[in-house]
Formats: structure tokens, sequence, C-alpha cells
């Protein structure tokens, strides 16, 4: 499927951040244009990112000192998600989180009960200041029978020296050890479509996922009937689009050349 027709019910644009909208600190040319054409179009859009060692705050100042200051509200993290179902599904539980500083704050915020012993819910995250010692809890919750959640499923990180293991690595870590897997909440699974409807009171056909990487952000729309867009600009390239499973409603070189079809 190809042209403006992929997008004719679409009113909000999911974007990727790192790989799609910027890359290696810098904003990818013609990311801007593409924000600017929906808007003229009477569309709108937020970023939304699997990586939940970040918040808020962080995303935002990132983007300012690339030069395309928002607002909070243009951001959301698998974070959102995963509190968001802890609190509707499993309202008072106590959690035992793996997660830095920033992924503790922002459960607490949003009224997420954390403990250290004896949880009813294990919830890993991307945690930057992972132990043994908290391996080693996290794997005795997990084998003796606590809801068991990830806050989404990639497996590495990109940095500026390379990758660095992220959730997904972990999930096969604790998968080694107990035999059980988490119920996945970021993209591409169905809570993160539907924490997304909500958000901006839309059906899902009025939504689009716009991303570099095929496992998520392209799943995502392809598991859910959803419009999806693959760039090029990040860790995708055509060859291995052309070989996997996967696929987008439509596959542009970047942002810039996207921004013809809506």
């Amino acid at each position: 499927m190809g042209g403006k027709s992929v997008f004719a019910k679409t009113r909000y644009f999911i974007i990727d951040m790192d790989g799609t909208f910027y890359l290696s600190g810098s904003l990818i040319s013609g990311s801007v244009d593409f924000i600017d054409k929906l808007l003229s179009t009477g569309r709108d859009y937020c970023f939304f990112t699997n990586n939940s060692s970040n918040n808020v705050a962080v995303c935002c100042d990132k983007l300012q000192k690339m030069g395309f200051p928002v607002g909070e509200d243009k951001i959301i993290i698998s974070t959102f998600v995963a509190a968001d179902y802890i609190n509707s599904r499993y309202p008072g539980a106590s959690v035992y989180l793996l997660g830095n500083e920033r992924l503790r704050n922002d459960m607490i915020k949003a009224g997420v009960k954390l403990t250290e012993d004896e949880p009813d819910i294990v919830l890993l995250g991307f945690d930057t200041t992972i132990t043994y010692e908290k391996i080693h809890k996290a794997s005795r919750y997990i084998a003796g029978g606590c809801v068991y959640l990830a806050t989404h499923p990639d497996v590495n990180c990109p940095t500026a020296d390379g990758f660095m293991p992220d959730a997904g690595s972990f999930i096969e870590l604790f998968y080694t050890s107990t035999g059980r897997r988490p119920v996945v909440l970021g993209k591409p699974e169905t809570p993160t479509v539907d924490y997304i409807t909500r958000h901006f009171a839309c059906g899902r056909d009025e939504i689009a996922f716009v991303g570099d990487r095929l496992a998520t952000d392209i799943a995502i729309g392809m598991n859910h009937s959803i419009p999806c867009a693959l760039v090029y600009s990040g860790v995708t390239d055509e060859k291995e689009y052309m070989s996997s499973p996967i696929k987008a409603d439509i596959a542009v070189k970047n942002l810039k050349e996207l921004s013809f079809y809506i």
C-alpha cells in the first residue's frame, strides 16, 4: 500500500525518537519539516519511546538541546503504560521494580506502591543501575509466582559508542533462570495501543505509528491493523526490511520523504 490513502483517517502520528526524529544527538534532516507539514494539515503528534530509563524531563531537554523544544505533553514513555496497567488491573498491588531513579520516581508519582520485600508484582524496566542483588531478588520473586511485567522488549539500547543491553536482554536472563516470561507493555504490545487511544480519546483508525525498528515500531502497527511507516534513517536498512516478514504500509528514507504522503 502506498500514497496518501494510507493516512486518510490519521489524526495522530505516534513518532519514535532515536533513529527516527534524531540520531546521535542531532535532528535528522527534514524531521522538523515533517512536523510542520502534519500540523499544517490539521493533524497532531506525540513522541513515544520504549526507553523506560528516561523520564519526560530528560526527553524534553534532549530535544531542546537539538533545537526542537516541546512541551511535556508531547512525550509518552512505556513507563506511563506500565503505571496505567498496574493501577487499572492491580490497584493497590505492591511492586518490586527493576529500574533507575527516574523510573522509580515516575512510578511513585503515578501512585504505584513500590516495595523491596514480598511484592505482588515484579516490574522489569530498563535499569541502568542494576546489580546482582537486584537480579537475585527479582529471580526469587518471579520464580515464586509473582505477576511479572516488563515495560518494553528492546534487547539493546543504542549509545554513542555502540549499544548497551536493554530490558529485552534481561527478559532472556530471567527466562533462563526462572522459566517465565513477562507480560510486555510497551511497543509492540496491545497495552500501548490501548493507552494511546485513551490518551487521545480516539479510535485505532485515527492513529499511525512511525519508526525505524521493525520489531517494535512497525510490528505494533501490523499486529493491530494500524497504519505504520518505516524510515530507513535508523537501525533498519532496505535490505533487512525486504527480507523481514514484518511489513509497514509504507517505507521511506526519512521523515522528510514521509511528509509527501500526508
